[in-house]
């Protein structure tokens, strides 16, 4: 199955080429990354967006700059010391998505370990990028067969914002299962909330899964009732930013109320993330930043002025759904149940131990209830 390539190194390896998602979906433009602002600006415009390949582009990101470093050949020190201004402000650039800080926090430890001359220490990172990079593919492929078990032919799916394949490196989180199930020959409908402010669902999710010849349904979020009071779908499942310790989980604003609708309709509601969106030191949900966003998202979005300038905005990026509304979490390393606090801590800490010794491989496939 083709999928949309979302980040990929320019010719020469010293910039990167992204598909630029704000354009989505009537214009499919590629743009350049060149510089720490264009990155920074590329992450928090959105023209990047979704945890794992936020986390990607800051990996990717910090490699081309190293390599441009070299090429005017400045020394490994001098080097060092501009990557970390460089990790610094790129970590900072969305506060929610952890795989952002993650993937900076890999690169550093990366750097810390290398040795040699500028253009030795710029490969060690390029190579590093392409790393998490791959791991994201395979991560994107475990989680979709490990939730394809879940789905036994003819089901109606519900999702929240787009975790797909344009919000990873690969096929995506929520949406991988759908892929998978498709590959197998199994029919999977969709519902797509639409995704107020910024419609990722309407024009990100719903553009990819009809380029995969998906069936899909777009409804505004208020919608979302109605479709579970009058024809429910049988699961939802959605992505996620940060997931706490105890299994609260930080995902795009509107994943809450949906989580709140599956419950009262009994309706399983499934997480789909890799392990490297598991935040150890996050506790509770409480403990993770929430992101607030521009208020003219809201006011104007991709037009007209929609509400008075003079109204104030309450214009959260991402909601906490907690535990207790999750029926599983599904990793890279399996379906988890609740309570979640001894499986996450197990899964991040064998994906970490994966990362360290190759051989050690992934869990298999997991069924289970629903």
């Amino acid at each position: 199955m083709s999928v949309p390539e979302t980040i990929r190194w320019a010719p020469g390896g010293r910039s990167a080429l992204i598909l630029d998602q704000t354009l989505l979906p009537g214009v499919h433009e590629e743009k350049e990354l060149s510089t720490l602002e264009d990155f920074i600006e590329a992450i928090r415009s959105l023209r990047v967006r979704g945890a794992p390949l936020i986390g990607i582009t800051a990996a990717i990101g910090l490699a081309a700059l190293a390599r441009q470093s070299a090429v005017e050949g400045v020394s490994a020190r001098e080097l060092r010391a501009r990557f970390a201004g460089w990790a610094e402000r790129l970590a900072a650039a969305r506060p929610t998505a952890v795989n952002l800080v993650w993937a900076v926090r890999r690169l550093r430890a990366c750097l810390d370990a290398a040795a040699g001359d500028a253009g030795e220490l710029a490969g060690a990172l390029a190579a590093e990028a392409d790393a998490i990079h791959e791991e994201d593919r395979r991560m994107c492929r475990a989680i979709g067969e490990h939730a394809a078990a879940l789905l036994a032919g003819g089901e109606a799916v519900i999702t929240h914002c787009n975790a797909g394949s344009l919000a990873t490196g690969g096929i995506g989180t929520a949406l991988a299962p759908v892929y998978v199930a498709a590959e197998a020959g199994r029919r999977v409908r969709v519902f797509a909330d639409e995704t107020r402010p910024l419609l990722q669902g309407s024009r990100l999710t719903a553009w990819e899964l009809s380029r995969a010849g998906i069936e899909v349904t777009v409804l505004a979020d208020n919608m979302a009732g109605s479709l579970f009071a009058t024809d429910p779908p049988d699961i939802a499942f959605v992505g996620s930013d940060r997931i706490a310790a105890n299994g609260d989980v930080a995902n795009k604003i509107g994943t809450y109320p949906l989580a709140v609708l599956a419950h009262r309709h009994g309706v399983p509601f499934y997480v789909l993330a890799p392990t490297s969106t598991v935040d150890l030191g996050s506790p509770t949900g409480g403990d993770i930043p929430i992101e607030h966003r521009d208020p003219d998202e809201v006011r104007r979005g991709f037009g007209p002025l929609l509400a008075p300038e003079a109204a104030d905005v309450y214009s959260p990026a991402f909601d906490i759904t907690p535990a207790e509304l999750v029926t599983g979490i599904v990793t890279e390393r399996g379906i988890h149940r609740p309570p979640y606090t001894e499986s996450l801590a197990a899964a991040v800490g064998a994906a970490e131990a994966e990362r360290r010794h190759p051989k050690i491989q992934a869990a298999p496939p997991a069924g289970g209830r629903r």
